[in-house]
């Protein structure tokens, strides 16, 4: 990782814990950034690297790697709470958060600051197809399973895709949006984009709960395992068995490797799904994966040599 890149997730981060202790934000100041990188930010990083794509068949392999990764997730998330005996509500928070990575708001600038500009095609790739989709239909499935409410019908599913802002840039980018935009477009969306990085990084600052009860660390544990190790390591041979080159192969595994989605945790949270299990599988999973990222990102470049 560029030592810039590391240096700025640290401060924002820092920051952000240290603005939430002091209340110097308003209560509602992560939800506000987090709907400004939403509706501005992320559907600007959009515009600018879908564009880019070249079509290869392996780019198929990329978007099947979070279904089945999803698949072995909710497995083993099921085996072990069923052996352990975990309660329905922190069933419920593990689903959401070892299916659901953060692979966008903190994937995007993470995937470009340790394997530059080139790789954010794949992770797009990835998060749209993959785990926006997943996001628009098996969590909103769990939701309503465990959160007692109606489960959505297809019609409701498809109206809440609809609304999502990034969904329209990447139909944009993949239509009407131009490789090599005019300058002035060109430079706005970066700017746009380049600021998607430290506004994310103090929202999660601002959100972070590390303090624990005893009976959700093991839980908490094996969402964390799952999450940042389990995972990638099983996406490590889907992407040999797809036969992806090295550069996507790289992005579809460090993908795979991102902490939990921030949005996933707030959607629990909301529902009364074991809230302070969501925000430390959130907090951890983030602070964890500053040294679990660049040590896949370091693996990944040894077996390629």
């Amino acid at each position: 990782m560029a030592f810039a890149a590391f240096a700025l997730i640290l401060a924002m981060l820092a920051l952000g814990m240290l603005f939430a202790r002091l209340r110097a934000l308003p209560d509602d100041a992560a939800e506000t950034l987090n709907r400004v990188v939403l509706l501005i930010c992320l559907p600007a990083a959009v515009l600018i690297y879908v564009p880019r794509l070249r079509f290869d068949p392996t780019l198929l392999g990329v978007a099947a790697t979070p279904w089945l990764l999803a698949a072995a997730s909710i497995a083993l998330v099921l085996l072990l709470a069923r052996l352990r005996r975990w309660r329905r509500d922190r069933v419920a928070v593990l689903l959401l958060c070892v299916v659901l990575g953060n692979t966008s708001f903190i994937g995007y600038p993470m995937v470009r600051a340790l394997l530059g500009d080139a790789a954010l095609p794949y992770a797009v790739v990835y998060d749209q197809f993959g785990t926006f989709v997943l996001l628009s239909t098996f969590g909103l499935y769990v939701l309503a399973r465990f959160g007692g409410d109606a489960p959505p019908g297809p019609a409701e599913i498809a109206r809440r895709v609809l609304r999502f802002p990034p969904l329209w840039a990447l139909l944009a980018g993949l239509t009407v949006m131009p490789e090599q935009p005019p300058a002035w477009i060109a430079d706005v969306l970066q700017k746009l984009a380049d600021a998607m990085l430290p506004l994310v990084m103090l929202a999660v600052g601002l959100s972070i709960r590390l303090r624990m009860p005893a009976e959700e660390i093991g839980p908490l544990a094996a969402g964390l395992a799952l999450k940042l190790v389990a995972m990638p390591a099983l996406a490590l041979p889907l992407s040999w068995l797809f036969a992806m080159p090295p550069a996507m192969l790289q992005v579809n595994v460090l993908e795979s490797a991102m902490p939990s989605m921030v949005t996933a945790a707030a959607l629990a949270i909301s529902h009364g799904l074991a809230p302070r299990l969501a925000a430390a599988l959130v907090g951890y999973g983030i602070l964890l994966s500053l040294a679990t990222l660049p040590a896949w990102t370091w693996l990944l470049a040894r077996l390629a040599h």
